[in-house]
């Protein structure tokens, strides 16, 4: 007798449009909505092991609605993992351009942890899903992408100087630092359904944002779709 396959729903929010457009290359049965101000892709891919409903989104920029998209994700539609990737700054020497971090531990940068600590899930930091990060390293070693489980600071500012890089460094012992990642994990966590966040280095933290939101960031998209695709294949 055959065994049946494993059905469930997963969460995806990526970090640009790009992003999850090129997701819904590799997903069958494509919807698409708008719900509580959210572009939302709905479709299904299936593995040897498991058929999967798939909802991505963009997050938005910023830990409001980074939290805000991942708490409706939940609640609409009862995902059993949340995905997330996008792209960070380097802080520290352990990585470079291009290269991936997993969020081993996520902080907030700016924030008094030991009173948003007395609220449910009483954490002070937060984590990626164990299970999940084992997944994430078998695709980036399989795709030989450079990578580290490292700490990833969480803030409302863009990180553009050596002071503000060095503050961040002392206040977090990040190795990259982002907009949305911890709120992401966060919210996760309340709900209690495994997450993971992963993201690619884009620059060095030295760039002003009127210059960096210029770049061309599609090879990175298209690199991020495809990591995200193959960790699906082996959910």
């Amino acid at each position: 007798m055959m065994n049946e396959r494993k059905e469930s729903t997963i969460a995806v929010l990526g970090a640009m449009d790009e992003e999850v457009r090129l997701l819904g290359q590799h997903l069958q049965n494509k919807q698409y909505i708008h719900e509580a101000g959210l572009d939302i892709l709905m479709g299904e891919i299936d593995t040897s092991q498991s058929h999967l409903h798939v909802v991505a989104t963009v997050a938005g920029m910023g830990m409001v609605a980074a939290g805000a998209a991942t708490q409706f994700l939940i609640t609409r539609f009862h995902p059993e993992s949340i995905l997330f990737s996008g792209i960070a700054g380097n802080i520290s020497n352990k990585v470079d351009v291009n290269d991936v971090v997993l969020g081993g531990t996520l902080r907030y940068l700016d924030s008094d942890m030991d009173l948003i600590g007395q609220a449910y899930p009483e954490e002070k930091e937060y984590h990626s899903d164990a299970s999940l990060i084992r997944i994430a390293e078998d695709v980036l070693r399989e795709q030989q992408v450079n990578y580290i489980i490292g700490i990833i600071a969480t803030g409302n500012r863009f990180i553009d100087t050596a002071e503000k890089r060095e503050q961040t460094r002392k206040q977090t012992s990040a190795d990259i630092v982002e907009m949305e990642g911890a709120a992401i994990i966060h919210i996760a966590d309340k709900n209690s359904v495994p997450a993971l966040v992963l993201r690619a280095v884009s620059d060095n933290t030295d760039t002003e944002y009127e210059s960096f939101h210029h770049f061309d960031i599609s090879e990175y998209a298209d690199t991020a779709s495809q990591i995200i695709i193959n960790i699906l294949k082996k959910l």
